[in-house]
């Protein structure tokens, strides 16, 4: 079965870890280990997301056998939005769901329906930011 919303591994392994990270603490260091028990993801994968979140500033690391990822900043200011687009880049927000100047019809054969699916996504993910995850009991 086709997905409509199509979210990437490394989309995923970068949310799932940053909620982890930031209900530790901001004095605990989260290893790659605990990561990768926890989403299931593999260590390889996940160092590799890491580092990118780190070099765009969301996170801290110490190498080592106390070392781990911690938040660079505070989770009231790092918004889903921010970490998606650090890992897939720009989220572009088009009138055409495949990107095309030229139609063949007057209108979209999907009635904006996947450009307000777009919208709704980039608005959730922009309004969600790190604490709301650390102070809802159901994550």
């Amino acid at each position: 079965m086709a997905k409509i919303v199509n979210i990437s591994e490394a989309v995923s392994i970068a949310l799932h870890s940053m909620v982890i990270i930031a209900k530790q603490g901001k004095q605990v260091k989260v290893n790659v280990n605990l990561l990768a028990d926890k989403t299931g993801s593999s260590r390889f994968h996940i160092s590799k997301v890491m580092q990118k979140l780190v070099k765009d500033g969301y996170l801290l690391s110490n190498r080592g056998p106390s070392g781990g990822f911690f938040l660079a900043k505070d989770p009231s200011e790092i918004s889903f939005l921010q970490l998606y687009e650090s890992i897939e880049g720009k989220m572009e927000l088009n009138d055409c769901p495949i990107n095309h100047a030229v139609c063949p019809f007057k209108s979209c054969i999907f009635e904006d329906v996947t450009v307000k699916m777009t919208r709704d996504f980039y608005n959730h993910m922009k309004e969600r930011k790190l604490d709301y995850y650390m102070k809802n009991p159901k994550f």
